[in-house]
Protein backbone atom coordinates (compact mmCIF):
# COMPACT_ATOMS: atom_id res chain seq x y z
CA UNK A 1 0.00 0.00 0.00
CA UNK A 2 1.18 3.37 -0.78
CA UNK A 3 2.49 5.92 2.23
CA UNK A 4 0.31 8.66 0.82
CA UNK A 5 -2.84 5.85 2.25
CA UNK A 6 -4.69 8.22 5.05
CA UNK A 7 -5.71 6.15 7.76
CA UNK A 8 -7.35 6.73 11.17
CA UNK A 9 -7.56 4.20 13.98
CA UNK A 10 -9.57 5.36 17.06
CA UNK A 11 -9.20 3.37 20.17
CA UNK A 12 -10.87 4.99 22.90
CA UNK A 13 -9.71 8.44 21.68
CA UNK A 14 -6.25 7.54 21.98
CA UNK A 15 -3.64 8.27 18.93
CA UNK A 16 -0.32 6.41 19.62
CA UNK A 17 3.35 5.14 19.24
CA UNK A 18 5.47 2.04 18.50
CA UNK A 19 6.79 -0.53 16.27
CA UNK A 20 6.85 -3.71 14.31
CA UNK A 21 7.72 -5.10 11.13
CA UNK A 22 6.84 -7.63 8.51
CA UNK A 23 7.61 -11.29 8.45
CA UNK A 24 11.05 -12.96 9.15
CA UNK A 25 11.60 -16.39 10.70
CA UNK A 26 10.74 -16.80 14.15
CA UNK A 27 13.83 -16.13 16.88
CA UNK A 28 15.05 -19.30 18.43
CA UNK A 29 14.40 -19.70 21.95
CA UNK A 30 17.76 -19.18 23.91
CA UNK A 31 18.62 -22.76 26.07
CA UNK A 32 18.81 -22.30 29.93
CA UNK A 33 21.83 -24.15 31.32
CA UNK A 34 18.95 -26.44 32.88
CA UNK A 35 17.64 -27.46 29.44
CA UNK A 36 14.41 -25.16 29.99
CA UNK A 37 13.74 -23.31 27.18
CA UNK A 38 13.47 -19.02 27.92
CA UNK A 39 11.87 -16.73 25.63
CA UNK A 40 9.40 -19.09 24.19
CA UNK A 41 6.94 -16.66 23.00
CA UNK A 42 3.49 -16.30 23.37
CA UNK A 43 0.73 -18.15 21.72
CA UNK A 44 -1.84 -16.27 19.50
CA UNK A 45 -5.41 -17.46 19.96
CA UNK A 46 -6.97 -14.69 18.74
CA UNK A 47 -8.63 -15.73 15.51
CA UNK A 48 -8.76 -12.41 14.21
CA UNK A 49 -4.81 -11.65 14.35
CA UNK A 50 -4.41 -15.11 12.69
CA UNK A 51 -6.51 -14.21 9.85
CA UNK A 52 -5.38 -10.70 9.39
CA UNK A 53 -1.79 -10.87 10.15
CA UNK A 54 -0.49 -14.91 8.98
CA UNK A 55 0.16 -13.43 5.40
CA UNK A 56 3.49 -11.95 6.40
CA UNK A 57 3.52 -13.49 10.26
CA UNK A 58 4.12 -17.44 9.98
CA UNK A 59 2.26 -19.40 12.49
CA UNK A 60 4.18 -22.16 13.50
CA UNK A 61 3.28 -25.19 15.17
CA UNK A 62 2.87 -23.92 18.78
CA UNK A 63 0.72 -21.60 17.45
CA UNK A 64 3.66 -18.52 17.73
CA UNK A 65 3.29 -15.66 14.90
CA UNK A 66 7.09 -14.53 13.62
CA UNK A 67 7.31 -11.38 15.32
CA UNK A 68 3.90 -10.79 16.85
CA UNK A 69 4.91 -13.69 19.72
CA UNK A 70 8.37 -12.14 21.02
CA UNK A 71 6.81 -8.82 21.67
CA UNK A 72 5.38 -7.18 24.80
CA UNK A 73 3.76 -3.49 24.71
CA UNK A 74 1.73 -0.87 25.41
CA UNK A 75 -1.75 -0.38 23.69
CA UNK A 76 -0.11 2.82 21.62
CA UNK A 77 2.87 0.42 20.31
CA UNK A 78 0.63 -2.05 19.16
CA UNK A 79 -1.74 0.47 17.72
CA UNK A 80 1.36 2.06 15.53
CA UNK A 81 2.34 -1.17 14.50
CA UNK A 82 -0.74 -1.38 12.84
CA UNK A 83 -0.06 1.57 11.08
CA UNK A 84 2.96 0.84 10.48
CA UNK A 85 1.69 -2.30 8.62
CA UNK A 86 -0.76 -0.69 6.36
CA UNK A 87 1.55 2.46 5.63
CA UNK A 88 4.62 0.29 4.58
CA UNK A 89 3.70 -3.63 3.79
CA UNK A 90 -0.08 -3.70 2.40
CA UNK A 91 -1.99 -4.78 5.04
CA UNK A 92 -5.32 -3.78 4.57
CA UNK A 93 -7.85 -4.02 7.73
CA UNK A 94 -11.40 -2.74 8.94
CA UNK A 95 -11.81 -0.35 12.04
CA UNK A 96 -13.20 -2.78 13.88
CA UNK A 97 -10.13 -5.24 13.21
CA UNK A 98 -7.63 -2.89 13.63
CA UNK A 99 -9.31 -2.45 17.27
CA UNK A 100 -9.80 -6.04 18.55
CA UNK A 101 -6.09 -6.59 17.38
CA UNK A 102 -4.79 -3.93 19.59
CA UNK A 103 -7.18 -4.71 22.27
CA UNK A 104 -6.43 -8.76 22.50
CA UNK A 105 -2.04 -8.21 22.19
CA UNK A 106 -1.97 -4.88 24.60
CA UNK A 107 -4.54 -7.66 26.97
CA UNK A 108 -2.14 -10.71 26.52
CA UNK A 109 1.04 -9.20 25.36
CA UNK A 110 1.25 -6.13 27.11
CA UNK A 111 3.01 -4.61 30.28
CA UNK A 112 2.82 -4.93 34.03
CA UNK A 113 1.97 -1.83 36.32
CA UNK A 114 5.57 -1.97 37.77
CA UNK A 115 6.56 -2.14 33.73
CA UNK A 116 4.69 0.51 32.30
CA UNK A 117 5.09 3.04 35.63
CA UNK A 118 8.99 4.39 35.12
CA UNK A 119 7.31 5.27 31.07
CA UNK A 120 4.20 6.92 31.66
CA UNK A 121 5.59 10.33 31.19
CA UNK A 122 5.80 8.75 27.17
CA UNK A 123 2.37 7.91 27.30
CA UNK A 124 1.02 10.58 29.01
CA UNK A 125 2.81 13.05 25.95
CA UNK A 126 4.52 15.09 28.21
CA UNK A 127 7.19 17.49 26.91
CA UNK A 128 9.38 16.97 29.59
CA UNK A 129 11.80 14.35 29.61
CA UNK A 130 12.63 11.77 32.51
CA UNK A 131 15.65 10.54 34.69
CA UNK A 132 17.87 7.60 33.08
CA UNK A 133 19.27 6.13 35.72
CA UNK A 134 20.60 3.50 33.12
CA UNK A 135 23.37 3.09 30.42
CA UNK A 136 23.98 6.72 29.50
CA UNK A 137 26.07 5.23 25.93
CA UNK A 138 22.96 3.52 25.09
CA UNK A 139 20.37 6.73 25.81
CA UNK A 140 22.63 8.63 23.75
CA UNK A 141 22.58 5.63 20.91
CA UNK A 142 18.40 6.19 21.28
CA UNK A 143 17.55 9.51 21.81
CA UNK A 144 19.22 10.90 18.56
CA UNK A 145 15.85 10.22 17.04
CA UNK A 146 13.67 9.64 19.18
CA UNK A 147 12.84 9.41 23.39
CA UNK A 148 13.73 6.84 26.04
CA UNK A 149 10.03 6.16 26.71
CA UNK A 150 9.34 4.60 23.47
CA UNK A 151 12.24 2.46 24.73
CA UNK A 152 11.05 1.85 27.85
CA UNK A 153 7.08 0.71 26.91
CA UNK A 154 8.35 -2.60 25.24
CA UNK A 155 9.74 -5.48 26.22
CA UNK A 156 11.76 -8.12 23.30
CA UNK A 157 13.73 -11.07 23.35
CA UNK A 158 17.67 -10.31 22.40
CA UNK A 159 17.02 -11.43 19.21
CA UNK A 160 14.18 -9.02 18.61
CA UNK A 161 15.88 -6.33 20.02
CA UNK A 162 18.17 -6.76 17.32
CA UNK A 163 16.12 -7.14 14.39
CA UNK A 164 14.55 -3.49 15.72
CA UNK A 165 17.89 -2.31 14.96
CA UNK A 166 17.71 -3.81 11.81
CA UNK A 167 14.73 -2.01 11.03
CA UNK A 168 15.74 1.15 11.59
CA UNK A 169 19.05 0.79 9.65
CA UNK A 170 16.28 -0.07 6.68
CA UNK A 171 14.08 2.58 7.01
CA UNK A 172 15.86 5.05 8.21
CA UNK A 173 19.86 4.81 6.71
CA UNK A 174 21.67 7.61 8.25
CA UNK A 175 20.83 6.21 11.97
CA UNK A 176 23.82 4.34 10.79
CA UNK A 177 26.12 7.18 11.03
CA UNK A 178 24.27 9.32 13.54
CA UNK A 179 23.71 6.59 16.32
CA UNK A 180 24.38 3.32 15.45
CA UNK A 181 27.93 2.93 14.10
CA UNK A 182 31.21 4.28 15.29
CA UNK A 183 33.18 5.96 12.09
CA UNK A 184 36.52 6.31 13.58
CA UNK A 185 39.10 3.11 14.06
CA UNK A 186 37.61 0.72 16.48
CA UNK A 187 41.04 0.81 17.89
CA UNK A 188 40.76 4.27 19.26
CA UNK A 189 37.33 3.18 21.05
CA UNK A 190 37.13 2.11 25.06
CA UNK A 191 34.33 -0.52 23.90
CA UNK A 192 35.12 -2.06 20.18
CA UNK A 193 31.51 -2.58 20.19
CA UNK A 194 29.41 -0.59 17.60
CA UNK A 195 26.81 1.49 20.16
CA UNK A 196 23.66 -0.94 18.08
CA UNK A 197 25.32 -4.07 19.60
CA UNK A 198 26.46 -2.12 23.27
CA UNK A 199 21.95 -1.29 23.19
CA UNK A 200 21.21 -4.88 21.88
CA UNK A 201 22.67 -6.49 24.95
CA UNK A 202 21.99 -3.64 27.45
CA UNK A 203 18.20 -3.56 26.14
CA UNK A 204 17.75 -7.19 25.94
CA UNK A 205 19.03 -7.46 29.55
CA UNK A 206 16.84 -4.60 31.04
CA UNK A 207 13.73 -4.90 29.08
CA UNK A 208 13.92 -8.44 28.62
CA UNK A 209 10.50 -10.36 27.46
CA UNK A 210 9.84 -12.53 30.19
CA UNK A 211 9.94 -11.17 33.53
CA UNK A 212 9.17 -11.90 37.49
CA UNK A 213 6.89 -8.42 37.03
CA UNK A 214 4.91 -9.78 33.90
CA UNK A 215 4.80 -13.12 35.09
CA UNK A 216 2.63 -11.90 38.23
CA UNK A 217 0.73 -9.55 36.30
CA UNK A 218 -0.39 -12.23 34.04
CA UNK A 219 -2.00 -14.82 36.71
CA UNK A 220 -4.19 -12.20 38.29
CA UNK A 221 -5.10 -9.41 35.78
CA UNK A 222 -8.81 -9.24 35.21
CA UNK A 223 -11.19 -6.31 33.96
CA UNK A 224 -11.12 -4.08 36.51
CA UNK A 225 -14.09 -2.77 37.98
CA UNK A 226 -14.73 0.70 37.97
CA UNK A 227 -18.38 1.91 37.97
CA UNK A 228 -19.23 4.38 40.79
CA UNK A 229 -18.24 8.42 41.24
CA UNK A 230 -14.43 9.23 41.63
CA UNK A 231 -13.20 12.47 42.45
CA UNK A 232 -10.96 14.45 40.92
CA UNK A 233 -8.30 16.59 41.69
CA UNK A 234 -5.88 18.23 38.85
CA UNK A 235 -3.47 21.12 38.22
CA UNK A 236 -4.40 22.88 34.70
CA UNK A 237 -0.79 25.01 33.63
CA UNK A 238 -2.03 28.33 33.22
CA UNK A 239 -5.15 28.06 34.90
CA UNK A 240 -4.23 26.14 38.76
CA UNK A 241 -5.87 23.80 40.78
CA UNK A 242 -9.24 21.85 39.35
CA UNK A 243 -11.33 19.57 41.60
CA UNK A 244 -14.83 17.69 40.96
CA UNK A 245 -16.68 14.27 40.14
CA UNK A 246 -16.33 11.24 37.34
CA UNK A 247 -19.34 9.08 37.27
CA UNK A 248 -18.17 6.26 35.67
CA UNK A 249 -20.76 3.51 34.04
CA UNK A 250 -19.96 -0.14 32.84
CA UNK A 251 -20.50 -1.31 29.57
CA UNK A 252 -23.05 -4.46 30.19
CA UNK A 253 -21.90 -5.62 27.33
CA UNK A 254 -17.76 -5.26 27.57
CA UNK A 255 -16.50 -5.98 30.79
CA UNK A 256 -13.30 -3.33 29.70
CA UNK A 257 -15.67 -0.40 28.09
CA UNK A 258 -16.86 2.18 30.28
CA UNK A 259 -18.94 5.59 29.59
CA UNK A 260 -18.67 8.83 31.80
CA UNK A 261 -19.90 11.75 32.59
CA UNK A 262 -17.61 14.29 34.47
CA UNK A 263 -18.31 17.82 36.18
CA UNK A 264 -15.09 19.76 37.71
CA UNK A 265 -14.52 23.19 38.59
CA UNK A 266 -11.19 25.71 38.40
CA UNK A 267 -10.64 26.71 41.94
CA UNK A 268 -8.94 30.47 40.71
CA UNK A 269 -11.44 31.07 38.10
CA UNK A 270 -14.98 29.72 38.99
CA UNK A 271 -14.93 28.55 35.47
CA UNK A 272 -17.41 25.51 35.03
CA UNK A 273 -16.72 22.24 33.26
CA UNK A 274 -18.96 19.64 31.99
CA UNK A 275 -17.62 16.79 29.95
CA UNK A 276 -19.01 12.81 28.55
CA UNK A 277 -16.74 10.46 26.99
CA UNK A 278 -16.30 6.55 26.61
CA UNK A 279 -13.08 4.54 27.83
CA UNK A 280 -11.63 1.27 27.65
CA UNK A 281 -9.31 -0.42 30.12
CA UNK A 282 -6.58 -2.48 28.81
CA UNK A 283 -4.39 -5.13 30.14
CA UNK A 284 -6.22 -4.69 33.25
CA UNK A 285 -5.46 -0.75 34.49
CA UNK A 286 -4.28 1.21 31.70
CA UNK A 287 -7.24 3.59 31.24
CA UNK A 288 -7.35 5.22 28.12
CA UNK A 289 -10.42 7.30 26.76
CA UNK A 290 -11.72 10.35 25.48
CA UNK A 291 -14.53 13.22 26.62
CA UNK A 292 -16.48 15.28 24.39
CA UNK A 293 -15.42 13.87 21.28
CA UNK A 294 -15.65 16.15 17.77
CA UNK A 295 -15.65 19.07 20.04
CA UNK A 296 -13.31 22.14 20.37
CA UNK A 297 -12.94 21.17 24.01
CA UNK A 298 -12.18 17.27 23.48
CA UNK A 299 -9.38 15.67 25.59
CA UNK A 300 -7.57 12.33 25.02
CA UNK A 301 -7.51 10.45 28.63
CA UNK A 302 -4.82 8.56 29.84
CA UNK A 303 -4.19 6.97 33.24
CA UNK A 304 -3.22 4.55 35.39
CA UNK A 305 -5.03 2.32 37.67
CA UNK A 306 -3.26 1.33 40.83
CA UNK A 307 -3.61 -1.80 41.69
CA UNK A 308 -6.38 -1.72 44.95
CA UNK A 309 -8.51 -0.04 42.16
CA UNK A 310 -9.47 2.78 44.46
CA UNK A 311 -7.06 5.30 42.93
CA UNK A 312 -6.20 6.64 38.88
CA UNK A 313 -3.84 9.18 38.35
CA UNK A 314 -2.25 10.23 34.71
CA UNK A 315 -2.58 13.30 32.32
CA UNK A 316 -5.74 14.56 30.08
CA UNK A 317 -4.28 16.13 26.72
CA UNK A 318 -5.86 17.90 23.66
CA UNK A 319 -5.14 15.44 20.86
CA UNK A 320 -4.07 18.51 18.58
CA UNK A 321 -1.70 20.27 20.92
CA UNK A 322 -0.66 17.14 23.50
CA UNK A 323 0.75 19.51 25.20
CA UNK A 324 -1.47 21.30 26.40
CA UNK A 325 -4.30 19.64 29.33
CA UNK A 326 -4.21 18.88 32.82
CA UNK A 327 -2.69 16.38 35.65
CA UNK A 328 -4.94 14.61 37.11
CA UNK A 329 -5.56 12.33 39.89
CA UNK A 330 -8.73 10.55 40.80
CA UNK A 331 -10.06 8.56 44.18
CA UNK A 332 -12.83 6.21 44.09
CA UNK A 333 -15.81 7.66 46.74
CA UNK A 334 -17.28 4.46 47.91
CA UNK A 335 -19.42 5.69 50.00
CA UNK A 336 -17.70 7.58 53.07
CA UNK A 337 -16.28 11.01 52.78
CA UNK A 338 -13.15 12.05 50.34
CA UNK A 339 -11.65 15.22 50.02
CA UNK A 340 -10.03 16.13 46.81
CA UNK A 341 -9.38 19.66 47.69
CA UNK A 342 -9.12 22.70 49.96
CA UNK A 343 -9.18 26.39 48.41
CA UNK A 344 -7.47 28.93 48.74
CA UNK A 345 -5.25 26.49 50.71
CA UNK A 346 -2.34 28.96 51.92
CA UNK A 347 -3.77 30.88 54.75
CA UNK A 348 -2.38 33.67 56.92
CA UNK A 349 -1.86 33.82 61.19
CA UNK A 350 -4.87 36.19 62.22
CA UNK A 351 -6.67 35.91 59.24
CA UNK A 352 -10.56 34.74 58.63
CA UNK A 353 -10.99 33.32 55.73
CA UNK A 354 -13.50 31.43 53.38
CA UNK A 355 -12.51 28.26 51.66
CA UNK A 356 -14.03 25.55 50.15
CA UNK A 357 -13.86 22.22 50.46
CA UNK A 358 -13.85 19.58 47.59
CA UNK A 359 -14.99 15.89 46.94
CA UNK A 360 -17.84 13.29 47.74
CA UNK A 361 -19.68 12.61 51.01
CA UNK A 362 -19.00 15.68 53.07
CA UNK A 363 -21.00 17.04 55.08
CA UNK A 364 -21.61 20.67 57.00
CA UNK A 365 -22.72 18.97 59.88
CA UNK A 366 -19.91 16.60 60.38
CA UNK A 367 -16.74 17.07 62.57
CA UNK A 368 -14.02 19.24 60.49
CA UNK A 369 -10.64 19.32 62.37
CA UNK A 370 -7.86 21.42 60.70
CA UNK A 371 -5.57 21.00 63.87
CA UNK A 372 -4.06 23.27 66.25
CA UNK A 373 -4.28 26.88 65.84
CA UNK A 374 -7.73 26.78 63.57
CA UNK A 375 -11.20 27.06 64.54
CA UNK A 376 -13.94 26.61 62.02
CA UNK A 377 -16.45 28.70 61.69
CA UNK A 378 -19.78 28.52 60.22
CA UNK A 379 -20.09 25.71 57.59
CA UNK A 380 -22.48 25.32 54.46
CA UNK A 381 -23.24 22.31 51.70
CA UNK A 382 -23.44 23.73 48.29
CA UNK A 383 -25.40 21.93 45.46
CA UNK A 384 -22.65 20.61 43.65
CA UNK A 385 -21.88 18.83 47.27
CA UNK A 386 -18.38 21.25 48.01
CA UNK A 387 -18.34 22.42 51.74
CA UNK A 388 -17.97 26.46 52.25
CA UNK A 389 -16.59 26.65 55.30
CA UNK A 390 -15.08 30.06 57.31
CA UNK A 391 -11.54 29.50 58.94
CA UNK A 392 -9.82 31.66 61.47
CA UNK A 393 -6.02 31.04 62.19
CA UNK A 394 -5.02 32.27 65.44
CA UNK A 395 -2.52 34.86 65.18
CA UNK A 396 0.14 32.51 67.04
CA UNK A 397 -0.55 29.38 64.97
CA UNK A 398 2.40 27.63 64.07
CA UNK A 399 3.59 26.85 60.50
CA UNK A 400 3.17 24.20 58.38
CA UNK A 401 0.91 21.98 56.51
CA UNK A 402 -2.04 21.41 58.34
CA UNK A 403 -4.34 17.53 57.83
CA UNK A 404 -8.27 18.13 57.53
CA UNK A 405 -9.99 14.90 59.60
CA UNK A 406 -13.48 14.83 58.88
CA UNK A 407 -16.34 12.54 58.80
CA UNK A 408 -13.60 9.58 59.60
CA UNK A 409 -11.30 10.39 56.98
CA UNK A 410 -7.81 12.30 56.79
CA UNK A 411 -6.54 14.76 53.82
CA UNK A 412 -2.83 15.27 54.05
CA UNK A 413 -1.43 18.79 54.05
CA UNK A 414 -5.55 19.76 53.29
CA UNK A 415 -4.04 24.00 54.33
CA UNK A 416 -0.66 25.65 54.79
CA UNK A 417 -0.26 28.26 57.47
CA UNK A 418 2.62 30.69 56.40
CA UNK A 419 3.57 34.18 57.48
CA UNK A 420 4.52 35.72 53.49
CA UNK A 421 5.84 34.48 50.26
CA UNK A 422 9.71 34.53 50.33
CA UNK A 423 10.55 33.22 46.99
CA UNK A 424 8.89 32.16 43.75
CA UNK A 425 9.66 29.79 41.24
CA UNK A 426 8.45 28.88 37.50
CA UNK A 427 7.63 25.80 36.41
CA UNK A 428 8.07 24.19 34.56
CA UNK A 429 12.39 24.67 34.91
CA UNK A 430 14.86 25.27 31.70
CA UNK A 431 11.67 23.55 28.88
CA UNK A 432 11.47 23.71 24.90
CA UNK A 433 8.70 25.36 22.64
CA UNK A 434 8.63 25.23 18.78
CA UNK A 435 8.28 27.37 16.43
CA UNK A 436 5.46 26.31 13.26
CA UNK A 437 2.06 27.01 11.65
CA UNK A 438 3.26 27.99 8.49
CA UNK A 439 3.87 24.17 7.32
CA UNK A 440 4.11 22.86 10.71
CA UNK A 441 2.02 22.43 14.18
CA UNK A 442 3.51 25.05 16.33
CA UNK A 443 4.89 23.80 20.03
CA UNK A 444 3.68 25.91 22.49
CA UNK A 445 4.76 25.85 26.67
CA UNK A 446 2.80 27.43 29.35
CA UNK A 447 4.30 28.41 32.30
CA UNK A 448 3.12 28.56 36.19
CA UNK A 449 4.30 30.98 39.05
CA UNK A 450 4.60 29.11 42.32
CA UNK A 451 4.89 30.36 46.12
CA UNK A 452 7.49 29.31 48.40
CA UNK A 453 7.58 30.35 52.12
CA UNK A 454 10.89 29.57 53.62
CA UNK A 455 9.65 27.57 56.45
CA UNK A 456 10.52 27.90 60.38
CA UNK A 457 13.97 28.13 59.59
CA UNK A 458 13.91 31.21 57.33
CA UNK A 459 16.41 29.60 55.14
CA UNK A 460 15.33 29.39 51.37
CA UNK A 461 15.50 26.15 49.89
CA UNK A 462 16.05 23.72 52.94
CA UNK A 463 13.95 20.80 53.75
CA UNK A 464 11.19 22.95 56.05
CA UNK A 465 10.26 25.29 53.08
CA UNK A 466 6.27 25.16 52.45
CA UNK A 467 5.05 25.07 49.06
CA UNK A 468 2.32 27.63 49.00
CA UNK A 469 0.96 27.00 45.37
CA UNK A 470 0.20 28.75 42.10
CA UNK A 471 0.57 33.08 43.16
CA UNK A 472 -0.63 35.66 40.61
CA UNK A 473 2.39 37.12 38.24
CA UNK A 474 2.79 39.33 35.47
CA UNK A 475 4.80 37.97 32.52
CA UNK A 476 7.50 39.38 30.37
CA UNK A 477 10.46 37.61 28.39
CA UNK A 478 14.18 38.28 28.48
CA UNK A 479 16.91 38.28 25.97
CA UNK A 480 19.18 35.40 26.83
CA UNK A 481 22.53 36.51 25.62
CA UNK A 482 24.37 33.89 23.94
CA UNK A 483 26.30 36.21 21.74
CA UNK A 484 27.42 39.71 21.01
CA UNK A 485 23.94 41.37 19.60
CA UNK A 486 21.79 38.59 20.33
CA UNK A 487 18.00 39.57 18.79
CA UNK A 488 16.04 35.85 19.55
CA UNK A 489 13.69 37.80 21.70
CA UNK A 490 12.39 40.03 18.89
CA UNK A 491 11.68 36.92 16.67
CA UNK A 492 10.84 34.05 18.67
CA UNK A 493 7.38 34.69 19.58
CA UNK A 494 5.11 36.26 22.38
CA UNK A 495 4.37 35.49 26.05
CA UNK A 496 1.06 35.90 27.34
CA UNK A 497 -0.15 36.91 30.59
CA UNK A 498 -1.77 33.99 31.57
CA UNK A 499 1.82 32.23 31.29
CA UNK A 500 1.21 30.40 27.75
CA UNK A 501 4.08 31.52 25.38
CA UNK A 502 2.93 31.04 21.65
CA UNK A 503 5.69 30.56 19.14
CA UNK A 504 6.61 32.70 16.22
CA UNK A 505 5.88 31.29 12.50
CA UNK A 506 8.37 28.29 11.07
CA UNK A 507 10.34 29.16 7.99
CA UNK A 508 12.86 31.59 7.08
CA UNK A 509 12.32 35.03 8.10
CA UNK A 510 13.06 37.58 5.53
CA UNK A 511 13.27 40.29 8.18
CA UNK A 512 15.68 38.39 10.05
CA UNK A 513 19.55 38.62 9.14
CA UNK A 514 21.17 35.79 7.31
CA UNK A 515 17.47 34.97 6.36
CA UNK A 516 17.06 32.78 9.69
CA UNK A 517 14.46 30.92 11.02
CA UNK A 518 12.26 32.10 14.27
CA UNK A 519 14.50 30.24 16.92
CA UNK A 520 16.86 31.18 19.37
CA UNK A 521 16.96 31.35 23.46
CA UNK A 522 15.28 33.17 26.08
CA UNK A 523 14.35 34.12 29.78
CA UNK A 524 10.57 33.66 30.58
CA UNK A 525 10.35 35.85 33.81
CA UNK A 526 7.28 36.32 36.35
CA UNK A 527 6.74 39.04 38.87
CA UNK A 528 4.90 38.51 41.75
CA UNK A 529 4.00 41.57 44.20
CA UNK A 530 5.03 45.52 44.00
CA UNK A 531 7.25 47.67 45.09
CA UNK A 532 9.54 46.23 47.86
CA UNK A 533 7.45 43.29 48.22
CA UNK A 534 8.36 42.35 44.54
CA UNK A 535 9.83 38.90 43.72
CA UNK A 536 10.69 37.95 40.24
CA UNK A 537 11.78 34.42 38.67
CA UNK A 538 12.48 33.27 35.35
CA UNK A 539 13.35 30.12 33.43
CA UNK A 540 14.82 29.09 30.25
CA UNK A 541 13.31 28.69 27.35
CA UNK A 542 14.82 27.04 24.41
CA UNK A 543 12.55 27.76 20.93
CA UNK A 544 13.54 25.12 18.77
CA UNK A 545 12.70 24.23 14.62
CA UNK A 546 9.58 22.77 13.76
CA UNK A 547 9.30 18.70 14.46
CA UNK A 548 9.90 18.31 10.86
CA UNK A 549 9.89 14.31 11.29
CA UNK A 550 7.49 12.87 13.50
CA UNK A 551 8.75 8.89 13.83
CA UNK A 552 5.72 7.27 13.93
CA UNK A 553 3.57 7.11 10.57
CA UNK A 554 0.80 9.77 11.59
CA UNK A 555 -1.97 10.14 8.88
CA UNK A 556 -2.76 13.32 10.03
CA UNK A 557 0.68 14.50 10.83
CA UNK A 558 0.81 17.94 9.49
CA UNK A 559 -3.60 18.52 9.57
CA UNK A 560 -6.04 19.01 12.11
CA UNK A 561 -4.39 21.04 14.33
CA UNK A 562 -6.69 24.24 15.55
CA UNK A 563 -4.96 27.27 16.19
CA UNK A 564 -4.34 28.56 19.80
CA UNK A 565 -7.18 31.66 19.74
CA UNK A 566 -6.41 34.41 22.25
CA UNK A 567 -7.53 33.33 25.66
CA UNK A 568 -6.44 29.86 25.35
Amino acid sequence: MASSVRFSISIAGLAVAGILLASSPAPQSAAHPDGVLLDDGFAITNQTVIDRCSRCHEVDDGGRMSRISWLRKTPEGWQTSIRRMMALHGARLDQADAVEIVRYLANEQGLAPEELRPGMFEIERRSDDHDWDGDSDVEYTCIQCHSMGRVMTQRRTKDEWGLLIDTHRALYPLSDWQAFRYTGPASEQDDPRHPMERAINYLSDVYSLETAEWSAWAATKRPARLAGTWTISGHEPGKGPMYGTMTVTADPSDPDVFTTSTSYVFAESGEQVQRSGRSMVYTGYQWRGRSNPGGSDELREVMFLERDQQKMWGRWFRGDYDELGPDVSMTRASGGAVVAGVYPRALIPGSSTDVTIYGAGLSAAGDLDFGAGVTVGSAQTTNDGTLRVRLQVAADADMGGRDLFTSGTIAAGAIVIHDGVDRIAVTPGPTTSRVGGASFPKGYQTFDAWGYNDGPDGQPDTEDDLELGRVDASWHLEEYAATYGDDDIDFVGELRQDGTFVPAADGPNPERSGLRNNIGDVWVVATHGSGDAELSARAHLVVLPPLYMRWEPWAEIDTGRRPIGDGQ
